[in-house]
Formats: structure tokens, C-alpha cells, sequence
């Protein structure tokens, strides 16, 4: 009773090829059909849907950013205005006090209750 050891190594080998081949071949389907799933279509559909009105939220963005940035822009410049106006008035009503005018400090008020 021998036993060849080629012969099982062949053997092994060969069951290995036939192994992956048949994986391929089951990876590659090459047994199915291409009708396309309605599933996929309602789904194409829903895409292209979503993708216009994408497209229409990003514009309605960009206009309103677009407008945004105006004001801004507008606001920034009345603050400026406003800004170099109340240091012209601070200038001009920086003039020191003349003599006549006294500055008098008060002491605090005191308040007392009754009843």
C-alpha cells in the first residue's frame, strides 16, 4: 500500500484552479440579465430631482449672499460716515473750558426712608 504524493499534489492543485475558477466565473454572473429594476429607475428619477433643485437652492444662495454682502458693504460705509462725523463733532467740542466755566463735584445723595 503506497501512496503517491505527486498524485495528491496534482490532485490539490487541480481541485484549486477548478476552486477560483469557478469563483470567477460565479463573481463574473455571467448568467444574468439586463433588464434594469424599476427600483433603480424611480430611484435615477428622484436623483435628477434632487439634483435641479440643488441646483436652484445654490443659486437662491448665492443671490441672497450676494445681496448680503451689498448691505454689509453699505452698512460698513454708514458706520465710517457716522464714525468720522462724531470725531469732527468730539474736535470741535474739544476746545478747552473757558475761564468762567467751574467744574463742582457733588457729594452723593443720601436717600432715608419712612414709613
Amino acid at each position: 500500500m503506497g501512496t503517491n504524493h505527486v498524485g495528491r499534489l496534482y490532485s490539490v492543485a487541480l481541485a484549486l484552479v477548478v476552486f477560483f475558477l469557478a469563483w470567477a466565473v460565479v463573481a463574473a454572473r455571467p448568467w444574468s440579465t439586463s433588464a434594469a429594476d424599476p427600483r433603480l429607475k424611480v430611484l435615477a428619477a428622484r436623483e435628477a430631482q434632487l439634483r435641479r433643485e440643488a441646483q436652484l437652492v445654490n443659486r437662491v444662495v448665492a443671490h441672497r449672499w450676494t445681496a448680503y454682502r451689498a448691505a454689509l458693504h453699505a452698512r460698513q460705509a454708514e458706520i465710517a460716515t457716522a464714525k468720522a462725523r462724531s470725531s469732527q463733532r468730539a474736535a470741535s467740542y474739544a476746545v478747552a473750558p473757558s475761564a468762567g466755566v467751574r467744574i463742582v463735584t457733588l457729594p452723593p445723595l443720601t436717600i432715608t426712608r419712612t414709613s
